[in-house]
């Protein structure tokens, strides 16, 4: 689970609701000062949110991108319905499309996490002719496939207590099942109610059916190298849902722009947002 280093927007951004013909989405939205020299949508992974990629707003915006963070259906501040049919990727795939329709077409995408399979899918779901929103792709600390081995454990007995338990139930296991394996740092307060509001916020069958999708998701690399896309690849030294040596394969396999954040692990865009928007941006430059 992500968790932002900080939750006030800056001064360039506000939040909205993005509207598209599949629906409203919430949206925090950073504008630079100047005409844009191109626009940005970040798509966030399992369990987050657009408050995950709030430390790269500022820096984006001062770069002269327009930055527009999303919540997917069913996540925080965006309504789902209580059916997991609707979270299919296909499903969420195509509303990454009309989100980046919405915001003019011309648009670099980003996932991070399952945004990235999620990116990935929409990217490669213009197979009807239509021409492509997408400027670039971006995947952040997602790999090939499936999740590893142990994280794919972790992801079916997180989906079996969701489909058994409610969500402040499954809430309170998680945080003493973190405790007992790894004591961490005491959370701020104010991050600590954000973090169990997104969690409530969040529709569980959105949780099921993408979890699942992160246990099961095939190897698609080859067909994404087909597609004449300029492509970034970006991951933390370490990552404990895809190995690192696994995210170098996928990225030679698509030729992409390959960067690792030092000092990052799953989360790159808040453990160490500036470098990580330092990155972004010299690709979007190129691109």
């Amino acid at each position: 689970m992500s968790r932002p280093p900080f939750l006030t927007l800056p001064s360039c951004a506000r939040a909205h609701r993005l509207s598209t013909p599949r629906g409203e989405f919430a949206v925090h939205d950073a504008q630079p000062s100047s005409p844009p020299r191109g626009t940005v949508l970040l798509v966030p992974g399992f369990t987050g949110s657009k408050e995950d990629f709030i430390a790269l707003l500022e820096p984006l915006a001062a770069a002269g991108y327009r930055a527009v963070a999303v919540d997917g259906r069913g996540q925080y501040e965006t309504e789902g319905p209580r059916e997991e049919a609707a979270y299919a990727l296909g499903e969420l795939a195509s509303d990454v499309r009309a989100q980046a329709e919405a915001l003019g077409g011309g648009v670099h995408l980003l996932g991070h996490s399952l945004g990235g399979l999620i990116s990935r899918a929409a990217v490669l779901g213009g197979g009807d002719g239509s021409a492509s929103p997408f400027r670039s792709l971006t995947l952040m600390s997602c790999g090939p496939a499936a999740i590893c081995a142990a994280q794919q454990e972790r992801t079916r007995r997180l989906v079996a207590a969701l489909g058994a338990y409610d969500m402040d139930a499954v809430w309170l296991e998680m945080r003493r099942a973190d405790g007992e394996s790894a004591p961490a740092a005491p959370v701020p307060a104010e991050l600590d109610a954000f973090l169990h509001r997104r969690w409530m916020g969040t529709v569980p069958e959105q949780l099921m059916a993408t979890g699942r999708q992160l246990t099961t998701e095939p190897d698609r690399t080859a067909e994404l190298a087909a597609v004449p896309l300029p492509k970034h690849v970006v991951s933390g030294a370490v990552d404990y849902a895809w190995p690192v040596p696994s995210i170098d394969a996928m990225a030679k396999e698509l030729s992409a722009v390959r960067t690792v954040v030092e000092g990052a692990e799953h989360s790159p865009n808040a453990e160490r947002p500036g470098p990580t928007a330092e990155a972004l941006v010299r690709f979007w430059d190129l691109s």
